[in-house]
């Protein structure tokens, strides 16, 4: 059984859909450039941000309800030598002129070097999405973002 059922959009559809992709790309993209403004852009102002360390436990590891309190989270990043963000299958669940949510995979790949020795963590992410288009461009109004493994290695 097939786990869509592709059928003919609008252009304007299309636009949106391929919008919203870009807007979870260029996440993954401003996280790894260590550019905290651009990757805060991405959000409305009054933006719903929160973070399950572990998707299997309800209570939020973290709770933001703005743009501006996003700042420390993105800076945290620098504490990293290098990331790579790997965005994997995303699906939108629901889409309007105006409104959508979805779903995205992420591959987060975290180096660290301490003492000369480098270390290696990747993350498996999920973000449950909730995008609004204002002034014709899609933004993030909420993104929680869930943890569902780690492993921490010494890279070869």
């Amino acid at each position: 059984m097939p786990m869509s059922k592709h059928v003919a959009i609008s252009p304007e559809e299309a636009a949106d859909r391929l919008a919203i992709r870009e807007l979870v790309e260029a996440y993954a993209h401003c996280a790894d450039r260590r550019d905290a403004k651009g990757q805060m852009a991405l959000f409305t102002t009054d933006t719903h941000f929160v973070v399950y360390m572990n998707a299997k436990d309800p209570k939020p590891s973290q709770e933001l309800h703005s743009r501006e309190a996003l700042a420390p989270v993105f800076a945290d990043l620098n504490q990293y030598v290098a990331t790579t963000h790997f965005v994997g299958q995303s699906t939108i669940f629901t889409l309007t002129e105006d409104r959508g949510s979805g779903e995205a995979y992420c591959l987060a790949h975290h180096v660290t070097v301490d003492g000369g020795k480098r270390r290696l963590m990747i993350a498996s992410l999920r973000y449950l999405d909730t995008f609004v288009k204002m002034d014709r461009a899609w933004l993030f109004q909420e993104r929680r973002l869930y943890v569902d493994w780690i492993e921490e290695r010494a890279p070869s």
